[in-house]
């Protein structure tokens, strides 16, 4: 019996994958359960994997290419079997985002008959000898002098990517103080291409731009946003952060956005009219907080979320988001770990960026902008002096929070921040 392969939806807001690399040629004998390729999603890498033992036949989309979900892009046959055939059964149903742990694998199908399939139209067949690296990477490469030959990529399919030359010694560093500066100075993260001396060039959006586009449009069009601004004094939660660091000492560092995660939590636990989804017929105010934590990655932003943030101490926050954060990066994140977010957090100060506005991630009805924390003269009690500022704006849905609702959240959130100890009432 032959068997399709399926592109299968991965992830709630999936409609296409990509094949990043495969793992089996054409002819190649697999076992049920080994990992036939890699294929990007709108979010993440998953694997896609065997679900029936024979030879992998007929692969119908290049490494690089684009398949909407549903499209047959391989058949397993057994050894015996005539090959040039496969089921033209109908598509898998798709997964429900339910919410539940996928596996991360595109599944696949048994049919009762092999008939005729039309491949899907190939790209061409890159140079097996051109070192895979996104346009960013190679950019970096060229001005730091760099030979991408000579490195290991942590990137999808072995992808080289800015983090690995970032780690990577540049032949600059020997050539003085002022060469080695100019080599590792920050660039933008976004991977623009190499300058061809044409006017402009056009890149094809990678799937998570394509998925960011989507979201945006149905965000700041049809959800009255409506923005709360408040300025927070980070003196006293300074000296805890510091404290704790201390005590913690090589089990692992505190930060202040771990701080902020888990003072939000609380305050939501406070405030449930904010710890809302919208629903078009209905509003779901949730008794449990997930916690939406914006991270940027390379081509664009995800948000991994911190279950049950509420019930969690400060330590685990931490642990957690910087785990969450690297598969992020690498794009090694499970569906159930970047959906069902009931609030979430978009942190800016480590950019420098003293107060923005972020985008309502539906169906949520509020994040948080954080940023920077930064020396300033105030009055306290009749004195001038300095003190560590911060400002967070909120956004609100107000077909859910209404003014009043987000200012008195957003007025216990500044409390806790402010005296961190009231986390313990």
């Amino acid at each position: 019996m032959a068997t399709n392969v399926y592109m299968e939806a991965l992830s709630p807001t999936m409609e296409e994958g990509r094949v990043v690399k495969w793992h089996k040629r054409d002819g190649d004998p697999v076992k049920a359960g080994e990992t036939l390729a890699e294929v990007e999603t709108d979010k993440a890498v998953m694997d896609l994997v065997a679900r029936a033992d024979g030879e992998l036949r007929q692969v119908a989309a290049a490494e690089g290419q684009t398949v909407a979900v549903g499209s047959v892009v391989a058949v397993i046959v057994s050894p015996a079997e005539a090959v040039g055939a496969a089921p033209a059964a109908a598509a898998p149903a798709t997964p429900s985002g339910s919410g539940k742990r996928e596996t991360g694998n595109v599944a696949t199908v048994t049919a009762p008959a092999p008939v005729a399939v039309s491949p899907l139209p190939v790209a061409a067949a890159a140079d097996a000898t051109r070192v895979k690296a996104s346009p960013l990477a190679r950019r970096m490469a060229k001005e730091a002098g760099v030979d991408l030959k000579l490195l290991t990529g942590s990137g999808p399919g072995g992808r080289v990517v800015k983090k690995d030359l970032e780690r990577a010694p540049s032949p600059a560093a020997s050539a003085g103080p002022t060469a080695a500066a100019a080599a590792t100075f920050p660039v933008s993260r976004f991977p623009f291409p190499e300058r061809t001396g044409a006017a402009y060039d056009d890149v094809p959006l990678t799937q998570i731009r394509k998925t960011i586009a989507k979201r945006l449009a149905t965000s700041l069009g049809p959800i009255p946003h409506f923005f709360l601004t408040t300025e927070v004094d980070m003196e006293r939660a300074s000296e805890a952060r510091e404290a704790l660091n201390q005590q913690l000492g090589d089990q692992g560092k505190v930060s202040f956005n771990d701080i902020i995660i888990k003072a939000t939590a609380h305050a939501l636990t406070k405030h449930p009219a904010c710890n809302a989804w919208f629903q078009d017929d209905h509003i779901r105010y949730w008794h449990e907080v997930h916690m939406g934590m914006a991270v940027a990655v390379e081509d664009g932003l995800i948000t991994p979320v911190i279950r049950n943030a509420e019930l969690k101490a400060l330590a685990e926050i931490g642990r957690e988001a910087k785990e969450l954060a690297e598969r992020a990066r690498n794009r090694r994140l499970q569906p159930n770990e970047y959906t069902g977010a009931t609030f979430s957090v978009s942190n800016l100060g480590m950019f420098d960026i003293d107060q923005f506005t972020a985008v309502i991630n539906p169906p949520e009805a509020g994040i948080i902008a954080v940023g920077s924390i930064v020396q300033k003269p105030v009055v306290v009690e009749g004195q001038l002096t300095a003190r560590r500022r911060m400002r967070i704006t909120m956004s609100c849905d107000h077909r859910v929070i209404d003014g009043a609702t987000g200012a008195a959240f957003l007025k216990t959130l500044k409390q806790m921040l402010e005296n961190p100890l009231a986390m313990l009432l």
